[in-house]
């Protein structure tokens, strides 16, 4: 428990560091739009996404740590942690489908 404590702690202070790319970039106004495209039937809504994407890769014994939209990209990053790497899956919010992996 500690060590994961610890190995979410230095990933997060690692990621804060780094600056996302502005294309990623979270907003509080990304999350309403990411509500309202929803509703619309645009864009498949997050626990869908997070079930096609997320249970395998906790199978593999990735920690999943949350997702961040992208309203402009129509996209969502769905961000994980495995031995003391942090990486991003970015996903098509309209399919599901991914679209970019980055470790």
């Amino acid at each position: 428990m500690t060590k994961t404590l610890a190995l979410l702690l230095a990933a997060t202070l690692m990621t804060t560091a780094i600056a996302a790319p502005p294309a990623l970039a979270q907003s509080r106004d990304d999350q309403g739009e990411a509500r309202k495209e929803m509703r619309a039937g645009n864009v498949l809504p997050l626990r869908e996404i997070e079930r096609r994407v997320v249970s395998p890769l906790k199978a593999q014994g990735h920690e999943y740590l949350g997702p961040a939209y992208d309203s402009t990209a129509m996209a969502y990053r769905l961000k994980f942690i495995k031995d003391g790497r942090v990486s991003f899956i970015d996903v098509d919010a309209r399919t599901g489908r991914i679209l970019q992996r980055s470790r």
